[in-house]
């Protein structure tokens, strides 16, 4: 590494250099980039007992650092882990190349021929906490949607990405590809992250993956323009005509699978009609699968603590769930509107048109009828990967795979054509 008196310094060459690389990648062939994805994927297995091992060093600092278990659990790598990550990248690799796909085209009567076709964004910096395998998943989809990445990962994180970083550099070399198409910024100093958010002249989006603290100082300090990948405040709502196999399995899956990440259930909300049969049920099987369930009237049992007006809104991340029976589902709609995220919400029923009315009334950037929250990832959508789910409306929403990480172009053809 250069050695820079600042961290403005250091900034500013990776900008530039990650500017570079974006005008080399922005047509550069799916050939080239299919190899430098599979490259990759053979380095990360290939090295995967070093990355463990690095890893080791980062479970050590988040223990130091106090990290929850449901962080703990998001900063572990294991084999099956890397092996995942592996699948990730040669899943993106064989997706069809979204650079250049003509979404439309027309012929005017003036005799111009319009094609609006993908094009890539330029370069994109991805600040993101804990989980090592954005590494390789953002890289992948930078890389795929010819954008060059500015990665930040979080400070726990730092030696686990560095190892990730180094595998997907052993890809693009592989393929001929400007090696500063994926860097990583190689410090924990957050004075880095304030210069990348203010880096107008050499980044053209910012994607934060992280927390609600992270998100909103993103959203707080950025010049650059933010896809923002806000709290995953996830509602499942039971209502009356639910059916009480799938209901059980869909909500422990979703709360107990995975909880430290975004798409785990953070709300339970039951139609009151069913609250003292089949509501009193699942707070029992939460609570034998080790939740902590904080709750209010009919869904009272032995074992759950009150509810307060702070468990409404509450991204808790851990083995930990807010539960109340409400009087419909227009009630759910209302306290969904009210503390949901736009993230992603559930309703469990066998009744179409309610589904259809959860789907109609609701925003929320994923919506599901009969199926576990933990499928809100970009992998299970058939992405691959994903850089995040964005929860804003403006340009791309719900998982941000390859795709979403285009914007587009109009091609304009005459043959001498003058306007009138």
């Amino acid at each position: 590494m250069k050695d820079f008196s600042t961290i403005t310094a250091m900034m500013a060459d990776l900008g530039k250099r990650a500017k570079a690389a974006s005008q080399e990648l922005a047509f550069a062939s799916a050939e080239r980039k299919h190899a430098a994805l599979i490259a990759a994927a053979e380095a990360v297995w290939s090295n995967r007992a070093k990355i463990i091992e690095e890893n080791k060093k980062d479970l050590e600092y988040g223990r130091d650092k106090g990290l929850s278990p449901a962080m703990m659990d998001r900063l572990m790598l294991d084999e099956a882990r890397v092996q995942s990550m592996v699948d990730g990248l040669r899943t993106v690799a064989d997706q069809p190349d979204p650079v250049g796909e003509v979404l439309t085209e027309w012929d005017m009567a003036s005799g111009l021929n319009i094609q609006r076709v993908r094009t890539p964004l330029g370069v994109i910096g991805v600040i993101y906490e804990s989980r090592p395998n954005v590494t390789a998943d953002a890289g992948a989809l930078c890389l795929k949607s010819g954008n060059a990445v500015i990665l930040r990962g979080g400070s726990e994180s730092f030696n686990s990405s560095k190892a990730i970083h180094a595998c997907l550099v052993q890809g693009l070399k592989a393929a001929n590809l400007p090696e500063d198409a994926i860097q990583l910024i190689p410090t924990r100093d957050r004075t880095a992250v304030q210069e990348l958010l203010t880096m107008t002249d050499y980044v053209d989006v910012i994607v934060p993956r992280g927390g609600k603290g992270l998100v909103g100082l993103v959203q707080r300090e950025a010049r650059v323009p933010v896809f923002a990948h806000l709290e995953g405040i996830v509602h499942i709502y039971v209502d009356k005509s639910a059916d009480p196999k799938k209901t059980l399995d869909v909500v422990l899956n979703a709360k107990t699978r995975r909880t430290g990440i975004c798409g785990a259930a953070e709300c339970l909300l039951v139609h009151q009609d069913i609250a003292d049969t089949l509501g009193r049920d699942l707070i029992a099987a939460l609570l034998a699968a080790g939740v902590e369930v904080h709750t209010e009237g009919t869904l009272v049992i032995d074992g759950c603590i009150a509810a307060s007006e702070d468990d409404w809104g509450k991204e808790f991340l851990d083995s930990i769930i807010a539960a109340k029976p409400v009087a419909n589902i227009d009630a759910a709609i209302d306290h969904i509107r009210a503390f949901g995220s736009n993230h992603t919400d559930c309703i469990m029923t066998e009744d179409a048109k309610a589904a259809e009315r959860f789907f109609e009334r609701l925003d929320s950037a994923i919506l599901m009828h009969n199926a576990s929250t933990q499928f809100a990832d970009g992998g299970e959508f058939g992405m691959g990967a994903e850089i995040g789910i964005a929860t804003g409306k403006m340009h791309a929403r719900g998982p941000v795979g390859a795709a979403q990480l285009t914007s587009f172009k109009y091609l304009v053809r005459g043959n001498g054509t003058t306007r009138t």
